[in-house]
């Protein structure tokens, strides 16, 4: 009989049984760390992946940007006599791109241009612009969120828009490095 009390006091403390004979239910600690462990590193494999694609939807939205200028650039041209007017930095040169609502008369100052222009520059992060005119020919850069292939999308007068890895010198893209 006394064989049969120690067998049951050791099963009884092996199953963790409740005072009226009941497992205890719940996790453990080493169960509950696991657990967490695993959310954390699949919440860090999401967030990664959705900064990447929010970089690639920024860099989309500074390519668009600027098919938005080719596009209003043709039509400030048609409507100013086929010129574009003059826009440097007052030594012939490159320039930063005006701001919305500067007093102007070339392309750049066209307010649906400034306004993508400002857009795409929003998108780039906080990048630069650059931008020239003459009266026949014009160039604008913007920098590139994603500079995996080139650091800024360039556009100009002659339709080409693609990356390029240096900044504009002139009224020409110049080099092309990536279309994409």
């Amino acid at each position: 009989m006394e064989s049969t009390v120690i067998l049951r006091s050791h099963t009884r403390n092996r199953l963790d049984l409740s005072s009226r004979g009941k497992p205890r239910g719940g996790f453990t600690l080493i169960e509950l760390l696991v657990v967490i462990a695993i959310i954390g590193i699949l919440s860090a494999v999401v967030l990664a992946s959705l900064n990447t694609a929010r970089t690639k939807g920024s860099d989309v939205g500074v390519k668009g940007n600027l098919h938005t200028v080719i596009t209003q650039a043709g039509l400030f041209s048609a409507n100013n006599n086929n010129l574009y007017g003059s826009f440097d930095n007052g030594s012939g040169g490159v320039a930063t791109c005006p701001t919305s609502g500067t007093a102007g008369t070339s392309v750049f100052h066209d307010s649906t241009i400034e306004n993508a222009i400002a857009a795409a520059l929003l998108d780039s992060a906080g990048g630069i612009t650059k931008c020239f005119a003459n009266d026949t020919a014009y160039a604008v850069a913007v920098s590139r969120p994603d500079t995996t292939n080139s650091t800024y999308w360039c556009a100009d007068s002659s339709g080409v828009s693609c990356g390029i890895n240096s900044l504009i010198i002139g009224a020409a893209c110049g080099s092309c490095a990536s279309t994409q």
